[in-house]
């Protein structure tokens, strides 16, 4: 394969932007982890809360984002960032972080449920031990893994031959999928919603407790309540997650001082008033305990089951294999211009920073498939994710923490867009999202210490890597 090309092509708009920002955040989330929500706050309005409360983070931070990309408009956003906001190494462990299980988790995660819910329409697809094709050991491989794997290394394949097909899915199937959501949101509402169920719903709206099994409640007061809210946006988080993807795709946007800004307000938006909206769908059609334990957590089926009938189940299977495979190609295009900067900077292999003839980075989009395959495979995807949610949320708060250190550390540094609300609405997010990890360091450290481990084995990574320049020169 020629390696011609030694600079990315600006050829996105900002609708191609906003798409890749709304289409890398909605995936399977949003029809699922509302039933665990309900489990841990159990009331109609704390469940609105924790995904208002996100929305208010994801804008809080897209908008703090807009500075950033607008003075280091290129590829490899975040990690950029980063890096010259702090030093070399704080760069590099969230690069690293990104590419062990942050990218490459997520991948594997909305890969598996593309194939999940296609087991609606071929039962050899479910994930039982009756469909088990090999078993080395623990190790268990399912059809569905090797389906998502094969979706991947497809989307893979796709973006190696340049940005614009992978654009074309963005844009389509990012449509497709805002149109169903809104399709969904707006039946619920019109044919399904009753006034008893509302009303009961929200009859104790603020009143906090956990819903068992068995439809049993505990009430939950004092602290516990921050504790439960903590753990609630666990779920809500990773669902809202990845609009910073497009920062990553800086040096193929037009005019990028303008549009990437423009487009996280616009994706970000877009995507919080669809979950807030849907949530809201939910409790119209669905009594809160049917939410809390709606089989496998999946909320948006039992509320299409109303809406629609016995149809229903195949109506949602059919919206979130388009969501999914519409938010795996965002990922994988995105995400690859990460490892793409960072071996630029003499940090990652040597290979995965360079364009192929069509002017994208190949060698770094296969090198991400095959770990996203691994995990796949690995079966412990959702482990991985559960593990980086609190790193994840450190490093946007880092992020948005490195605004305040180049205010003062490159003053001349132009800004064509500054971050809106400055300093209050950045403070802000800093604090809630400082309260988020440390109550999840209290009542979930299962979620925080691995995820730790995982970010800080980076360390000797990176002197290992920097000893390997030496050498080379």
């Amino acid at each position: 394969m020629s390696e011609t090309n030694t600079e990315f092509k600006p050829s996105l708009s900002a609708f191609d932007a906003t798409m890749i920002v709304a289409g890398s955040m909605i995936g399977s989330g949003i029809f699922i982890v509302s039933a665990d929500i309900t489990r841990n706050v159990g009331s109609a309005g704390w469940l609105v809360a924790v995904w208002l409360l996100t929305g208010f983070m994801t804008l809080t931070a897209a908008l703090s984002y807009g500075e950033l990309s607008a003075m280091f408009p290129k590829a490899g956003g975040q990690y950029v960032y980063l890096k010259e906001s702090y030093n070399p190494l704080l760069g590099f462990l969230y690069g690293w972080s990104f590419f062990a299980v942050i990218q490459t988790g997520t991948i594997a995660a909305v890969g598996v449920a593309f194939s999940k819910f296609a087991g609606y329409f071929f039962p050899s697809l479910e994930m039982t031990d009756a469909n088990i094709l090999l078993q080395l050991g623990f190790l268990k491989i399912y059809p569905a893994q090797v389906l998502s794997i094969i979706t991947i290394v497809l989307l893979t394949y796709i973006n190696t031959k340049g940005v614009q097909g992978g654009k074309t899915i963005q844009s389509t199937f990012t449509i497709t999928k805002l149109a169903s959501l809104f399709g969904l949101i707006g039946f619920g509402f019109l044919l399904a919603s009753k006034a008893s169920i509302w009303d009961a719903n929200w009859a104790n709206a603020w009143e906090m407790k956990t819903i068992a099994s068995d439809n049993s409640t505990t009430p939950i007061f004092g602290v516990a309540i921050l504790g439960a809210i903590a753990a609630s946006m666990v779920g809500s988080i990773f669902s809202s997650d990845a609009w910073n993807n497009v920062t990553f795709i800086a040096g193929e946007i037009k005019n990028p001082q303008r549009n990437i800004g423009l487009s996280l307000f616009l994706g970000t938006l877009i995507v919080t008033v669809i979950y807030i909206s849907a949530n809201l769908m939910y409790l119209s059609v669905l009594p809160l305990n049917e939410i809390a334990n709606a089989p496998a957590d999946r909320v948006a089926v039992a509320a299409s089951n109303v809406i629609f009938g016995n149809i229903g189940t195949y109506v949602i299977a059919v919206m979130i294999m388009i969501s999914t495979f519409g938010c795996n190609n965002g990922l994988i295009l995105a995400g690859a211009r990460v490892y793409y900067t960072m071996a630029k900077d003499g940090l990652f292999f040597k290979k995965a920073g360079t364009l192929n003839e069509n002017a994208v980075p190949a060698w770094a989009l296969w090198a991400q498939c095959i770990v996203a395959g691994l995990l796949c495979l690995s079966g412990r995807y959702g482990d991985l994710l559960d593990m980086v949610s609190f790193i994840v949320v450190i490093f946007y708060i880092l992020t948005i923490i490195g605004i305040f250190i180049l205010r003062k550390k490159r003053p001349e540094l132009e800004r064509p867009y500054k971050a809106f609300g400055y300093p209050v609405l950045p403070a802000i997010y800093i604090l809630m999202g400082t309260c988020f990890c440390v109550l999840l360091i209290i009542y979930k450290p299962n979620f925080t210490w691995p995820g730790l481990i995982i970010t800080l084995l980076g360390v000797p990574l990176y002197y290992l890597a920097l000893r390997n320049q030496k050498t080379a020169v």
